[in-house]
């Protein structure tokens, strides 16, 4: 692991194909946005000798050059892969987004990943989210490891951020986060900043100077071992604590010196168990540097105490039908089973597909069957075809490399799959499988949008549709009740990266307008009308007259129409024909344009004409009826109330209260759920709670998750509906 002898690479550079699973790592890196998590990649290909000195692809590009739109916004909104060789092990690192917006791009890297490493800037600490995704990792177990970078800012403290993740990420056991290495600093500058120059192994007790840009090992002076002792002896008794010798606490305790080689061992096992997780220190190289500080011991760890795919529990699997299939685990040799984790489109070759291998090996040029992902409700395609798998290759910024195959446990990018959307499964074709999805966050910020012009109206649909296919977080909506066109975003930064990609991506300008919830009508009074349609123009006139009576129904009920006509006033070939007259005119509102629904509708009497009687003439006298009933009558406005559940910390729970009742909602229930954390349920009118998934993030600084679903329409409060009602006067 980091502290082993050796100060060169070895076999080092560009990664292509794997040929079996135990020679392949991959690892997902996570933290806040601007903790170093691309600089950290950059500087680990860097030292891998995949890239030259200037940090450039060494056949062109640049390792961070993943997608235009990050370079104008300046941040990653994508995960992005980058694989690299060190000693001989395939290392596959995914990088991933740190805002929230885009937690659907890190849980698509968790799932492609076998190990996470942990980014914490020194000067910024942990965030909530990063907590949260912390959590997420300890319940299935994943090993992790903590980088703290940015120990170039004036304000940098080692010993005290990794004091701050013990806290943070030790709850259970502080003592299973310990630092594997203390900074070396060289002299003060003149603004009394000592900058770290280097790394003291705690086990080995070797010095790793990168003051030069190259890594050099040397032997510490006596003055400085004291330095070392007592983070040395407390990191001894951590690994020993998790070791599987049951013995070795005892014999050290007893005063048996532990030889640094069973340390290493059984640190390297805790590691690839999740049961003991090393705090290690990186920065990037400077310029002409080739090494950046401590980017040879992450390499070092990931190659050493990361798993392997062997050892990781792969998620289940079925035939499309539901039944399960047991599969050996990451058998090259066994079914096909790999699974989309991520789509982008490039203009000049088409649709690309990053898949993670499960079982078999996958090989340019053959079919495969292609099982849906079971979001179908989000606006995605939901299929069950056969595809022709296109080249595969190793990506590395904007470069793609060939590569011959891909083995269980490894990742590659799959062209011209032109069906398969990310979450979806690859198999044979004679032996269709299906892996059961991972969890996505549910999109609860709506964007409304209409195309800018004629044109763009041509190209939307494709546009929103390849959109979608790309990005299981983003749900298409087309709104029948509010005739919008809704794409539910996860936030703001989200729905930003949207608009950008349908615009320089797919070529279509859109306008995005107002979002409209679904409201209703309904009668809050009983009311009679009396619709009369009589018409003479030379020929065939029309005649009808129907009259009826309207009373408000409990909610839920829907419309009711009811024929009590006697003595045959209304022929009763004409009483369907007031029925499709009034419900056609409850569909178009009766005040404010909004569909009419929990009323019965009772036709009592009317006249008709033996010659100028028709259909037509019927239907416009009921629509008649109606309107006139409610001119007379109180009719209410009403709104969807939705059931929100907000998962929040204890610290927040007031402020969260507090806000639904401004929003109008009713707070129903808590409940304790785990340690520091509680479930708020209320009632919340949808027209409030639009752009909650924005404000919720700012009131619980990003450690709060809700969920909403449709509960009942309900009157909405008067001074509120004379309000829409005005609007839609102004509109109309």
């Amino acid at each position: 692991m980091g502290d082993k002898a050796h100060t060169h690479p070895g076999a080092a550079g560009r990664a292509t194909a794997a040929d079996h699973p135990a020679s392949v790592r991959n690892v997902v890196l996570v933290g806040h946005s601007g903790s170093g998590k691309t600089t950290l990649v950059e500087a680990l290909a860097l030292t891998a000798g995949a890239v030259n000195r200037a940090g450039r692809v060494e056949d062109g590009g640049s390792v961070s050059d993943y997608d235009d739109i990050e370079h104008r916004q300046q941040r990653s909104v994508q995960l992005s892969l980058v694989p690299v060789e060190w000693d001989g092990f395939k290392i596959n690192l995914l990088d991933t987004p740190g805002y929230a917006d885009f937690v659907g791009e890190l849980r698509a890297g968790l799932r492609a990943a076998d190990a996470a490493l942990f980014v914490v800037s020194a000067s910024d600490g942990v965030d909530g989210s990063t907590r949260m995704v912390w959590e997420e990792c300890a319940a299935v177990g994943m090993p992790r490891a903590i980088v703290i970078t940015h120990l170039e800012a004036a304000r940098a403290d080692f010993s005290g951020m990794t004091r701050v993740c013990a806290e943070e990420f030790g709850a259970d056991d502080p003592d299973a986060v310990l630092p594997l290495y203390l900074p070396l600093h060289g002299p003060e500058g003149p603004d009394g900043h000592a900058p770290v120059t280097g790394l003291t192994g705690l086990l080995s007790q070797k010095l790793f100077d990168y003051s030069t840009g190259e890594r050099k090992e040397s032997e510490p002076g006596e003055d400085q071992l004291p330095r070392i002792e007592e983070a040395r002896n407390r990191l001894i008794e951590g690994i020993i604590s998790e070791s599987e010798d049951e013995t070795l606490m005892d014999r050290y305790l007893g005063g048996e010196q532990v030889d640094v080689k069973t340390l290493i061992e059984d640190l390297e096992r805790a590691v690839a168990r999740g049961v003991f997780f090393p705090v290690l220190a990186a920065a990037p190289a400077a310029d002409g540097a080739r090494q950046g500080l401590g980017t040879v011991e992450l390499l070092e760890l990931i190659t050493g105490g990361f798993p392997t795919p062997l050892e990781r529990d792969q998620p289940r699997i079925t035939t499309p039908d539901g039944k399960p299939r047991e599969l050996k685990p990451c058998d090259p040799g066994g079914p096909l089973v790999a699974e989309v984790v991520k789509t982008s489109s490039d203009p000049y070759v088409g649709r690309i597909s990053l898949v993670r291998v499960f079982s078999g090996t996958l090989r340019p040029d053959e079919t495969v069957h292609v099982s849906g992902h079971g979001l179908a409700d989000r606006g995605h395609e939901d299929h069950d075809v056969d595809e022709r798998v296109g080249a595969l290759s190793t990506p590395f910024g904007k470069q793609q490399r060939p590569v011959s195959h891909a083995v269980a446990g490894d990742l590659a990018c799959v062209a011209k799959l032109n069906r398969a959307e990310t979450g979806d499964t690859l198999s044979a074709k004679d032996e269709p499988l299906l892996m059961e999805p991972w969890e996505m966050p549910d999109p609860l910020l709506p964007l409304a949008i209409q195309a800018h012009s004629k044109p763009d109206e041509d190209k939307l649909s494709q546009g929103l549709s390849r959109l979608v296919a790309e990005d299981p977080t983003m749900r298409l909506e087309q709104n029948q009740n509010t005739h919008q066109v809704v794409l539910w975003c996860l936030g703001e930064a989200h729905a930003d990266v949207a608009l950008e990609r349908l615009r320089s991506r797919y070529g279509v300008q859109v306008d995005v307008v107002p979002h409209k919830v679904s409201l209703r009508e309904t009668f809050g009074t009983r009311a009679a009308g009396r619709g009369r349609h009589v018409k003479q123009s030379g020929g065939h006139g029309q005649f009808a007259i129907c009259e009826i009576e309207v009373e408000p129904l409990p909610g839920g009920s829907g419309i009711e129409f009811v024929d009590k006509v006697v003595g045959g006033a209304v022929p009763r070939q004409f009483i369907p024909s007031v029925e499709k007259g009034v419900r056609a005119q409850a569909a178009k509102g009766v005040a404010a344009g909004y569909p009419l629904i929990d009323v019965r509708i009772t036709l009592l009497d009317g006249k008709a004409h033996s010659v100028d009687s028709s259909d037509a003439a019927f239907q416009t006298a009921g629509a008649l009826a109606l309107r006139e009933a409610a001119a007379d009558a109180k009719i209410h406005l009403l709104e969807p109330v939705a059931e929100v559940t907000v998962l929040v910390g204890d610290d927040y729970v007031g402020a969260v209260m507090s806000d639904l009742s401004g929003r109008r909602g009713r707070v129903v229930g808590t409940e304790q759920v785990g340690t520091g954390r509680t479930l708020v349920r209320a009632e919340v009118p949808e027209i409030e709670i639009g752009r909650y998934a924005v404000d919720l993030r700012s009131l619980s600084h990003g450690t709060a998750r809700f969920s909403r679903a449709y509960a009942r329409h309900e009157p909405m409060p008067p001074q509120i509906a004379e309000r829409v009602r005005e609007e839609a006067k102004e509109g109309s």
